[in-house]
């Protein structure tokens, strides 16, 4: 028999991580909730283990332990608890007791009357606090319980309704998978499908899908560096943000000549951050400045008036650091003084790519750049988030070089990039199995 453990965010994750190394074989023998997610072993040839044979003497004591464990039970039913004194055996004390107790005997009367005074006594409440403790111990038990069966309820429901489309609409089904394969999220794909609805022809709908889906992405109609004013680029750790403001400042000077542009950085955080854009600045010839304690961002923009264009580099830091909070409180003070940029790497997940959108968009965000295009498996994920959130994409990076490797964003060229990535392969079953339990998952939650 092989046993293993595995350890996931959610249950779906879990039991696919079991599906993938062990088999659809393996038997699921236990699971609870970690920090962090879910922990499930799995184990393959189980076999319920067999009963071992009885010690001599054994099944007595068992017999009394189990009595004990009732009779305890009935006791806290009833709210009974032990006294502050020894306790008075009533079974002890019947007839035989009372009798020496008329005969005169001290002893026998004082117990009888304890006897008494024990009866008349109203019952001790129990104690709350260890009674509340077990309530609540016991009620988060139940509920990580019925977490992990409704995520696993949820995985197995997906698998049906991906099964019923797949038998019953298989063109439906193809058009699910290669959307999918794209990298777009599932409501953004659901709402495609319904625009091509009634199109028979699997190649035609195909075609309507990519120009419905490159109609609705958003883009900005000019270049935002030809406008002028000052340009903000926001984002998290390792982006590009530096390498897309230099090849922002280069394009601008290849064009527009380095007397009418100046570059400002607010990262002091980074060990020689400021260091990698003065070497640009000595470069192409232009000024830059550095925001920090003695210089404010209102201060070195107005030092910087006269110029055409100013593009500023800001630090990217985690979404608790409250330095950030200053940092994105300080330009959004300057209000549309500023255009914000949110930079977003196309090699990360769904989620990574919200969250960002979700930390900067405080800011007042006037569009996005993407960058790493060169890098990513697929565009689906940062153009799904483009078109949901309504964010207009300024640029597209695709590499290392300044100023070669930036481009405007344009919709046909976006859809056609994201179809040369996914090529012609198609989504698995497994995989549109998560993506119709995503969907449950998400209409349960809303």
């Amino acid at each position: 028999m092989r046993v293993k453990r595995f350890f996931a965010a959610d249950m779906r994750s879990a039991m696919k991580l079991v599906r993938d190394e062990m088999g659809a074989d393996a038997s699921i023998i236990a699971n609870r909730r970690v920090a962090g997610g879910v922990e499930l072993t799995a184990a393959l040839d189980y076999e319920a283990p067999r009963l071992t044979p009885p010690t001599p003497g054994l099944d007595l004591e068992l017999k009394k332990t189990q009595e004990r464990i009732i009779s305890a039970r009935a006791s806290l039913q009833d709210g009974e608890r032990p006294s502050e004194g020894p306790s008075v055996n009533r079974q002890l004390f019947g007839d035989s007791m009372r009798q020496a107790a008329e005969q005169g005997s001290s002893v026998a009367r004082d117990l009888l009357q304890r006897l008494h005074s024990e009866r008349a006594a109203p019952p001790a409440e129990a104690p709350v606090r260890p009674a509340a403790a077990a309530s609540g111990d016991s009620l988060d038990v139940m509920r990580a319980e019925i977490a992990g069966l409704r995520d696993l309820l949820e995985s197995q429901l997906g698998g049906l309704a991906w099964g019923q489309v797949n038998q019953q609409q298989p063109r439906q089904a193809s058009l699910w998978r290669r959307l999918v394969h794209l990298g777009l999220p599932a409501e953004l794909c659901k709402e495609l499908l319904a625009k091509v609805a009634d199109v028979a022809d699997v190649r035609q709908a195909w075609r309507l899908l990519l120009a419905h889906l490159a109609q609705g992405i958003p883009v900005m109609r000019e270049e935002l560096i030809e406008r002028g004013g000052v340009i903000a680029l926001v984002g998290p750790t390792g982006a590009g943000k530096t390498t897309t403001l230099g090849k922002l400042a280069a394009r601008y000077v290849l064009k527009h000549g380095s007397q009418n542009v100046a570059l400002v950085t607010m990262d002091t955080y980074r060990i020689g951050a400021h260091e990698q854009l003065r070497t640009l600045g000595r470069i192409l010839n232009v000024p830059v400045r550095v925001v920090d304690e003695q210089n404010s961002l209102s201060e070195v923009l107005n030092e910087f008036g006269n110029k055409r264009l100013v593009l500023v580099d800001t630090a990217g830091l985690q979404a608790q650091d409250p330095q950030l909070r200053g940092q994105l409180s300080e330009l959004a003070a300057q209000g549309a003084r500023i255009s914000t940029l949110l930079v977003l790497a196309a090699t990360s997940q769904y989620r990574v790519l919200k969250a960002a959108w979700h930390n900067y968009r405080c800011c007042n965000l006037a569009g996005c750049i993407l960058t790493k295009v060169d890098e990513a498996a697929t565009l689906g994920e940062s153009l799904g988030l483009a078109m949901e959130q309504g964010l207009p994409v300024a640029y597209v990076a695709d590499g290392q070089r300044i100023p070669d490797d930036l481009s405007r964003g344009v919709g046909h060229q976006l859809v056609s990039r994201a179809v040369g990535l996914a090529g012609n392969e198609m989504a698995e079953d497994q995989t549109m199995a998560d993506v119709f339990a995503g969907i449950l998952h998400s209409q349960r939650a809303s």
